[in-house]
């Protein structure tokens, strides 16, 4: 059987309109701009009302892919939701959206690989296409990550921001699309970056929430140094898997974690930093949000165009990442 060329045909994005700049920050935590930018780059992202849900921002989002897409929510046949921030813990955030949007002929269900996310969400349904199983997918990669950060902690609250993207996949020509993919984990890292309470583990009891072990707990150095050496190295192993030079490569969009994060990617493919995607200074780190999020941005600006081969890199927790290079 000949597997179907796979690609993205519709992008979106939707934002909380509440912006939260470090100078906010600096009233509520002991922190300070310069210290945020210089170590990060971020300088503010979108913080969500208390009423705002995950599934909200990407209704907003999936509408804005499927009519780029020129897709209708009854031709859909199957929505994954990319998420460690769902409405509850269920029913599935896909299974609220697909109520909403009235995609009455699909299939839902929720992935959780944290920033990597979409990335595994894109490979999953390319698999579903490709073979002929679906003809069209949404993946949403949504986060309200201001619900489980810490505002007392200073290492972690300043560097995530809620947002969700989504895009609608199909068929594509042949020989554009979805070249190549590359997926990972190192579980033995999940200790670096983890919620501890709200699972089977640690049941929420009066304690854990005293104790505030339902927010983000991260080892700062060793997820850095994962990151630094894993985004790079999966840019380089979709580029090869694809059978393309590293000139071939025309743009990049990394996970916003961290500018030297993302300008250490680019070194290690040799891309100059003018073609690759940075939004982070505005948005903070979105999780799984992040990619598809800069990847609508990109695309409604122009920057990406019809034949250019693009780079999506992520990392995240579990240890997980994620890669896959896109003939547009």
């Amino acid at each position: 059987m000949k597997l179907k060329s796979v690609g993205i045909i519709g992008t979106g994005s939707a934002l909380p309109e509440r912006i939260m700049t470090n100078y906010d920050l600096e009233k509520i935590v002991e922190t300070s701009h310069e210290w945020i930018l210089s170590r990060t780059g971020i300088e503010e992202r979108r913080i969500a009302d208390e009423k705002t849900t995950t599934s909200d921002l990407a209704y907003e989002a999936s509408l804005k892919a499927m009519e780029m897409a020129g897709t209708s929510p009854e031709e859909l046949d199957l929505i994954i939701v990319a998420t460690i921030t769902p409405d509850m813990v269920f029913p599935a955030t896909a299974c609220i959206l697909q109520d909403r949007l009235g995609a009455r002929n699909a299939a839902a269900f929720d992935l959780e690989a944290a920033c990597s996310g979409f990335l595994y969400g894109v490979t999953t349904a390319q698999q579903f296409i490709a073979t002929g199983h679906y003809k069209k997918v949404l993946v949403i990669g949504g986060e309200i990550m201001s619900k489980i950060v810490d505002f007392t902690d200073r290492s972690t609250c300043v560097l995530f921001g809620d947002g969700a993207g989504a895009v609608v996949m199909g068929e594509v020509e042949e020989g554009f699309g979805i070249l190549s993919t590359d997926l990972g984990s190192k579980g033995e890292g999940g200790k670096y970056l983890y919620q501890p309470a709200g699972g089977s583990l640690e049941p929420a009891s009066e304690e854990s929430v005293r104790n505030r072990r339902h927010f983000i707990k991260m080892g700062g150095g060793e997820v850095f140094k994962f990151a630094v050496r894993i985004m790079g190295e999966s840019s380089a192993r979709v580029i090869e898997k694809a059978g393309l030079e590293l000139e071939d490569v025309d743009y990049l969009v990394p996970h916003q974690a961290n500018t030297r994060i993302i300008e250490a990617a680019a070194k290690r493919i040799k891309l100059p930093m003018s073609r690759v995607k940075v939004n982070l200074n505005r948005y903070g780190n979105m999780s799984a949000a992040s990619i598809p999020v800069a990847l609508d941005e990109a695309v409604r600006a122009g920057e990406i165009k019809k034949g250019d081969h693009v780079v999506l890199v992520g990392f995240g927790g579990g240890l997980t990442w994620g890669a896959a290079l896109i003939k547009w």
